[in-house]
C-alpha cells in the first residue's frame, strides 16, 4: 500500500467517523433540550368545524398556502436553533394536521419525531400538543385534563395535555398548558387561571405520590411568576424561567412591558437519575431573528399585528431547559 493510498484511507476514516457522530441520536455529552413554544396561531387553510373563519384564504387575513408554508418554515427554523429539543410543548396549534405538516416539512423531524395531540373544547380550535424524539424517549401514554370554568362561562378553555415518557427506567410526566387569557382584565379573569392551576395541581399531586416520578410542567400561563395561579404550581415544583434567563427580561412584550408568560417548572426528582436536569439551565431563547423594532422599541417579530400580515414568527419567545441522559 503506497503513501497516497494510506493518506486517502485516513481521510475517508475521519470523514466516516464525523458522519457517524452527526447521525448518532446522542451528542458528545448526552445533553439535550426540553422546551415550550407558543407559535401564535398555527392554522391550516382548510375550513374545519371550529371557528377558524379568520384563517382561511377568503378571510380578511387572506390566510393562504404561501403564508401557511412560511409559518411552518419559521417554526422549523426555531426548532433548529433550539438544537431539536427531545420534547417540545407547543400551543396555539389548530389540530393534528398542522403537527403532521410541521414534522413532514423537516428532514430532521420527519425521520425521528412524533407528536401527542388531543382535541380541546376551545371554540377557535386552539390546542396544545407535544412533539418528541421517538428515537430517544418512549411515549407510554397521554391524555388531557379538562379545566372546568363553571356554567357561567360560555367559552370553554384549552385542555391541559399530558404525556408519560420513559427513558432508561426513568418515568417523566410532561404537561403543556395554555391557561385562559387576561381578556376582560387581569383581576376579572384571574379566577379562570386559578381553576386551570387547580386542575394542574390535582394531577401533579396524584403522580407525585410516587417520589420517583419526574414532572416537567410547561406552558403559556397568561400570568407572571408572582401572580396567584403560577404560585400554586411553585408550591410543589421548581421554576426554571426567570427575568435573567434572557436579554429582555421576559418572553412576551405588552405595551413595552416585558414579562414572563411562558414557564417551565420541574420536580425535585429531576435532580438525579438517568434523565436529569442541568442546574440553572432555564433559558428564554431571544434569537435576533425573533425580534423586530416597533416605535423605537425591540419587540417579538410576530405573524400578524393588528390584522396586518407581518410575516414574522410569534408574539412569544420559546423557553428551554437542558437535561442530561445517562
Amino acid at each position: 500500500m503506497n503513501k497516497i493510498t494510506k493518506y486517502l484511507l485516513v481521510i475517508i476514516t475521519v470523514l466516516l467517523g464525523s458522519c457517524a457522530k452527526k447521525n448518532n441520536i446522542y451528542n458528545n455529552n448526552n445533553t439535550f433540550s426540553v422546551g415550550f413554544y407558543n407559535v401564535e396561531n398555527l392554522f391550516d387553510t382548510i375550513n374545519n368545524p371550529n371557528n377558524d373563519e379568520e384563517f382561511l384564504p377568503d378571510s380578511k387575513l387572506e390566510w393562504n398556502n404561501a403564508k401557511y408554508t412560511e409559518k411552518i418554515g419559521h417554526i422549523n427554523k426555531v426548532i433548529h436553533s433550539l438544537d431539536y429539543p427531545i420534547i417540545l410543548g407547543l400551543c396555539e396549534i389548530e389540530n393534528a394536521n398542522v403537527l403532521k405538516d410541521l414534522i413532514k416539512s423537516s428532514i430532521q423531524l420527519n425521520k425521528s419525531y412524533d407528536f401527542v395531540h388531543h382535541e380541546s373544547p376551545d371554540k377557535r380550535g386552539i390546542d396544545a400538543a407535544f412533539i418528541y424524539n421517538k428515537k430517544i424517549i418512549t411515549l407510554v401514554e397521554s391524555g388531557k385534563l379538562k379545566v372546568n370554568l363553571g356554567n357561567k362561562t360560555p367559552k370553554p378553555t384549552r385542555d391541559i395535555v399530558w404525556a408519560k415518557f420513559v427513558f432508561n427506567r426513568d418515568t417523566i410526566f410532561t404537561m403543556v398548558n395554555h391557561w385562559p387569557s387576561r381578556r376582560g382584565g387581569t383581576e376579572a379573569s384571574e379566577h379562570k387561571r386559578l381553576k386551570a392551576a387547580k386542575a394542574a395541581r390535582n394531577f401533579i399531586d396524584s403522580i407525585s405520590k410516587n417520589p420517583n416520578n419526574k414532572v416537567i410542567f410547561m406552558g403559556d400561563l397568561n400570568d407572571y411568576p408572582e401572580n396567584k395561579a403560577p404560585m400554586k404550581i411553585k408550591e410543589v415544583l421548581k421554576p426554571m424561567i426567570f427575568a435573567n434567563s434572557g436579554k429582555y427580561g421576559g418572553t412576551h412584550c405588552y405595551k413595552n412591558h416585558w414579562g414572563i408568560l411562558d414557564h417551565i417548572f420541574i420536580s425535585s426528582s429531576l435532580d438525579k437519575g438517568h434523565f436529569s436536569v442541568i442546574k440553572n439551565s432555564g433559558k428564554i431563547n431571544d434569537f435576533d431573528y425573533l425580534l423586530t423594532e416597533y416605535k423605537g422599541n425591540k419587540v417579538p417579530f410576530r405573524t400578524f399585528g393588528g390584522g396586518k400580515y407581518l410575516g414574522g414568527f410569534s408574539d412569544h419567545f420559546p423557553v428551554t431547559i437542558k437535561v442530561k441522559l445517562e
